[in-house]
């Protein structure tokens, strides 16, 4: 099996649920405990905030570039990044390394396809909701993708930052993403892919009228499938 590195800490609930999700589903599957090697670097989340504040990107390609560094050091065959939004640096992060990152848009863009579906709201933090990465990878698998409105998206981002990166779940704000996932669903939304991996702490599958992505899970299961694969 090939070594998972797990490029973590944007935010710390994030990480360990990719960490849990891989142990558990190899067990369920097996029915042992022989799930793969897992190499964590948790990078520390505080400059990150202000980095993606004051738009930083390049300050945060080059941490994140040093972190996959020593993943690759310590033996992992592959990484994933355990967050949406610093997918917008998956490509300057790939370069300068010898081992694959695992893309999260592809493989949730193929999660979606499978149900048939074409058209999606996306919900996550105000750079993957508007910078135009996100949804450009979602399009280019030829998916129709929806956003918030401007009041609607700072709400979610506000929350994020505010309540779920702290482990927070307030159940004012949970009605309030409800509200908003169904706005989309009446604009023709038939899926919404929860572009935040904090965000399934608040929504679930029957919370709303429209099946939810957890990317999250689609990211670390399908991480598992790749260390996996011969």
């Amino acid at each position: 099996m090939k070594k998972i590195g797990i490029l973590g800490g944007m935010s710390p609930e994030s990480t360990v649920h990719y960490y849990e999700k891989i142990v558990h589903d190899f067990t369920a599957r097996f029915g042992t405990h022989g799930y793969p090697e897992i190499i964590i670097y948790s990078v520390t989340f505080e400059p990150y905030i202000h980095w993606q504040e004051s738009g930083q990107w390049d300050v945060m390609a080059e941490d994140m570039i040093k972190a996959s560094q020593r993943l690759q050091a310590a033996g992992a065959d592959f990484i994933v990044i355990a967050t949406n939004t610093m997918h917008k640096l998956v490509n300057e992060v790939q370069a300068p390394i010898n081992i694959p990152i695992l893309s999260m848009l592809d493989v949730v863009a193929e999660a979606i396809l499978a149900q048939g579906l074409h058209t999606v709201a996306l919900l996550g933090t105000m750079y993957t909701m508007v910078d135009g990465f996100y949804v450009d990878g979602l399009e280019k698998h030829g998916l129709t993708v929806l956003v918030p409105d401007p009041a609607d998206r700072q709400l979610v981002h506000d929350v994020i930052f505010g309540e779920l990166i702290k482990g927070d779940v307030l159940p004012e704000s949970k009605l309030h993403y409800v509200e908003i996932i169904e706005k989309l669903a009446a604009k023709g939304a038939e899926g919404v892919v929860l572009g935040c991996t904090e965000i399934p702490m608040l929504i679930q599958n029957g919370d709303v009228s429209i099946p939810i992505f957890d990317t999250t899970d689609i990211h670390a299961a399908s991480a598992l499938n790749y260390a996996l694969k011969d």
